[in-house]
């Protein structure tokens, strides 16, 4: 789409069989928090993304740019822990402020947590290698993700298309990148429209702020040096439809999406326990189902049940690039948070002796937010 579409009442919906897609055309939008398209897909302009600092931190009393190479996690104060911790932050049209201490406009106090391997971390820690430089004139851009969850507390994630030239074969929630002087829930709503062709009704949904996610591809330095430096928030949108209705609606975009499936919170929990950033095999929970039924979209358009086995989505990052089919280490956190939402607390990961557990679920947020604040219509 040429110019960001806004959620409103005569917004077009869309409607379908329960069991089966109808995948719409390609659209316009971004694949996910990158500017790539899948080949032939139209190219979103570098200087258009790049006019404005979308994240800013307050630092020294005034709002500044970010550089693309520094973490914001260690310009925060982050420790040498794996956090996750606790940021202020404002969120205005297009642009997000955040600060680890109070300030007059913070909305909301949220997690911030990036990956053990984050490379921009490494980069802070190490001289810089000559032939390894690192953009000067970019800044951090913004991306949004949505956390869907049906009326019978189910979470909706996609698996991004084999043709991607980011992330392919990654299972992730809808979302990507927030335009220019857009709300950030607008935002969210329009990638899961472009995504998912799912359109969701006004005054039928709530929302709240869960989490950021400090955003590299690739992801760790064994892979090359990043490329796209995402601070991510996930937002949860809390449906009063159940997985079935939102599921009769969904028309996925073949060209970002190859999957999709519906987590109930157990096997979430599973997920989310996995820890990213080691090789060590890991054994299947007993009380866990050996695979989960999701729906995949063929070449010609059509959707199958798949099959997936429950060992695939408790798959770890690799040491090396690879395209293999697995869960995306902030979509696992982003789990974590949605279960603490429900008032479940997750099975702690390997690591989480040496986790920074922050404050109690509910000194997260400071301004619960009230169902459909801002347009999302």
């Amino acid at each position: 789409m040429g110019h960001p579409q806004k959620m409103c009442p005569d917004f077009p919906g869309t409607s379908g069989n329960p069991s089966t897609f109808r995948p719409r055309g390609t659209l316009q939008g971004e694949a996910s928090l990158d500017h790539q398209r899948a080949p032939g897909g139209p190219q979103r302009p570098q200087s258009r993304v790049m006019a404005a600092a979308r994240v800013q931190l307050l630092l020294s009393g005034r709002p500044e740019s970010v550089s693309f190479a520094r973490s914001v996690c260690g310009l925060l104060g982050a420790g040498p822990g794996l956090g996750p911790w606790p940021i202020h932050c404002s969120l205005k049209r297009g642009r997000l402020v955040l600060s680890s201490r109070p300030f007059p406009g913070a909305s909301a106090r949220l997690p911030l947590q990036r990956p053990p391997f984050c490379p921009f971390a490494a980069l802070d820690e190490r001289p810089r290698v000559p032939g390894a430089e690192l953009p000067t004139d970019r800044g951090v851009d913004l991306g949004v993700a949505i956390i869907l969850q049906s009326g019978d507390k189910t979470v909706l994630l996609t698996r991004r298309a084999r043709t991607l030239s980011v992330s392919p074969n990654l299972w992730v929630p809808p979302g990507g990148h927030v335009e220019l002087e857009e709300e950030l829930l607008d935002g969210g709503l329009r990638e899961l429209w472009e995504e998912c062709g799912l359109h969701l009704p006004q005054g039928q949904f709530s929302w709240v702020p869960l989490g950021l996610w400090e955003s590299a591809y690739p992801p760790r330095l064994s892979w090359g040096l990043p490329k796209y430096h995402h601070i991510v928030l996930y937002l949860l949108v809390i449906s009063q439809e159940s997985q079935q209705q939102l599921q009769a609606r969904i028309q996925p975009n073949p060209s970002e999406v190859s999957a999709l499936m519906w987590l109930t919170p157990d096997v979430a929990a599973a997920v989310a326990a996995t820890e990213d950033g080691t090789e060590t095999p890991r054994l299947l929970p007993q009380d866990v189902p050996p695979s989960v039924l999701a729906l995949e979209l063929e070449e010609d358009g059509r959707a199958r049940p798949l099959v997936l086995p429950m060992s695939t989505l408790l798959r770890m990052i690799p040491t090396m690039a690879e395209g293999k089919e697995r869960v995306s280490t902030g979509t696992k956190f982003a789990l974590r948070l949605w279960l603490q939402h429900l008032g479940r607390t997750p099975p702690p990961c390997k690591s989480a002796a040496h986790l920074d557990p922050g404050p109690a679920k509910e000194e997260w947020n400071m301004d619960p937010l009230p169902p459909n604040q801002g347009s999302g219509k």
